[in-house]
């Protein structure tokens, strides 16, 4: 991992940045890799398999959605007692 240093901060970045920092209750480095995490790797590029497919595809078809079947309730199971011969 590289190490990064950070010249000229401003006297109010950095007392936000603690404020930052104690609110998520981590280091002030954390806080930075956090923010710098963030805006580097928005957060709907980190969602699931399931939800990068479900875009991939919208985009493909021009955002058509498809109509999901309407659900029934599931069958009874079966009873299998002695008092039901």
């Amino acid at each position: 991992m590289t190490t990064l240093t950070v010249h000229n901060l401003d006297d109010a970045m950095e007392k936000q940045l603690q404020i930052s920092a104690k609110q998520h209750n981590c280091s002030t480095e954390e806080e930075a890799y956090r923010i710098l995490k963030q805006a580097l790797f928005p957060i709907e590029n980190q969602k699931n398999l399931g939800s990068r497919l479900h875009r991939q595809i919208l985009a493909l078809t021009n955002g058509v959605e498809l109509e999901l079947p309407a659900r029934s309730l599931p069958r009874a199971a079966p009873d299998f007692s002695e008092n039901n011969k």
